[in-house]
């Protein structure tokens, strides 16, 4: 009896293992991914979130606001985060440091910048109307201010000569400081846009990313170490993404705001739909999550133009497209 109970026991013990075993097997790998806003124009990110895409690959993601691009990077530097979400200026700036484990942007999801001016009345709009105007345009050195700024000079409308570009305004704090009576234009990205405007406090006026054309405006990064030490998290990402972009572009404007209205309790879902389209209209998200090296270079000329870049870097030495272009070649 004694030896039958005996063995009762290993088997039990053994299933316990190869229980607990397979238990581990099915866990995901934990990341924390800092984002530099929470909008509309980040869709494809949502979407392959609520889709489980990034539980198919293995990952279980924590997303976290940082609020600004600087932010994020500092999220990135000091561990908090393990990927960051943000305008690849940020990674420009510290690789110009001089940083010994600078992060590298390894993939892209949008395509140009997504904020849309906003007036205060319902104007015919020409970008002189900005003469003598103050615009709030958000932190100095961002990609937001700068391509603003790039634009208007496209456009014959000297920043700080012939209007004042406010850059005191925090990124997250610019639609309140507009509907507080600062500014007599602002640029902001989407659903805020669409809400201020629904709410009869502004107008929205034009596309800064339909002006300004292809930028690698927001992309992902992560230290080199960490991508060197963990290649199957960057490219199970990656591959999440590629799908999220997919999905978002074979699906109409309501079957996607549909899909992130979880994100964005506080928004109407028509308002959604109208967003998802308007960004669609602009042609806001990138196809693959491959940046392109001419587009960096006209980020470059973006930044130059706004004296934040004080020379400019290799591509590869910025970027990391391998993982990109493995997702897209499935």
């Amino acid at each position: 009896m004694k030896k039958i109970i005996a063995l009762v026991l290993v088997l039990l013990m053994s299933l316990g293992v190869l229980s607990a075993c397979g238990e581990k097997d099915d866990e995901l790998t934990k990341i924390t991914l800092s984002e530099v806003a929470h909008s509309v124009f980040y869709a494809p990110q949502y979407a392959a979130l609520k889709l489980g895409f990034f539980e198919e690959e293995g990952l279980e993601i924590e997303l976290i606001n940082g609020g600004g691009a600087d932010k994020v990077m500092t999220s990135v530097l000091t561990g908090e985060a393990q990927i960051g979400f943000a305008g690849p200026e940020a990674c420009i700036y510290v690789l110009l440091e001089g940083h010994e484990d600078a992060p590298k942007v390894f993939a892209q999801m949008t395509n140009r910048d997504g904020a849309f001016l906003v007036g205060r009345t319902d104007e015919d709009f020409s970008w002189e109307n900005l003469r003598g105007k103050t615009i709030i345009g958000g932190r100095k050195g961002g990609v937001p201010e700068m391509t603003l700024e790039y634009v208007m000079r496209q456009n014959g409308v000297i920043p700080h000569e012939d209007a004042v570009v406010d850059t005191s305004v925090q990124f997250n704090m610019m639609g309140g400081a507009f509907t507080g009576g600062n500014g007599d234009y602002v640029a902001l990205f989407e659903p805020t846009a669409t809400e201020v405007e629904q709410a009869g406090q502004g107008y929205i006026l034009a596309s800064i990313g339909e002006e300004s054309g292809d930028i690698p405006y927001t992309a992902y990064f992560a230290s080199q170490s960490y991508m060197s030490d963990n290649p199957d998290v960057i490219q199970g990402f990656t591959n999440a993404v590629a799908k999220g972009l997919k999905w978002v572009s074979e699906h109409t404007d309501r079957e996607v705001a549909e899909v992130i209205a979880e994100q964005f309790p506080d928004t109407d879902l028509d308002v959604l739909e109208t967003v998802v389209g308007r960004y669609r209209s602009i042609d806001a998200w990138k196809e693959t999550p491959v940046m392109e090296q001419e587009d960096l270079e006209r980020l470059e000329t973006v930044m130059e133009t706004a004296g934040e870049l004080s020379e400019r870097v290799e591509f590869t030495a910025l970027v990391d497209n391998s993982f990109a272009e493995k997702s897209a070649a499935k």
